[in-house]
């Protein structure tokens, strides 16, 4: 997979670097045909400690995934992050996507209205 790394206002270390592939890597065990996966490493310029922010596209055929996370250091970040685009991936293989809930809602409206 070609992970394209872009930060913003800061130099990573290599070591950053290297820990961003590896989990971004992991994906590939939950996800087939991965076309592209870009993630942005980015410091959020507050008073607040949890100012490193992570966020992470990854395109399959038919589907694209998002998540951002904001932390103490990019390492929990990038955790979360690419937590979260697992569990949408998960989600999707399952069925339980955006469109399984869709017709569990309108199930509920039209059960409501008899």
């Amino acid at each position: 997979m070609n992970t394209i790394i872009q930060t913003l206002d800061f130099k990573a270390r290599k070591t950053l670097t290297d820990f961003v592939r590896e989990s971004v890597g992991k994906l590939e065990t939950h996800v087939d045909r991965i076309i592209s996966c870009r993630v942005i490493l980015r410091l959020n310029h507050s008073d607040q400690r949890e100012n490193k922010v992570f966020e992470i596209r990854l395109a399959i055929p038919s589907h694209e995934f998002f998540a951002s996370k904001e932390s103490e250091s990019f390492e929990d970040a990038v955790l979360k992050a690419t937590d979260a685009v697992k569990h949408q991936v998960v989600r999707t293989k399952d069925g339980k996507g955006h469109q399984a809930n869709k017709t569990s809602i309108s199930l509920e409206e039209t059960d409501e209205t008899e």
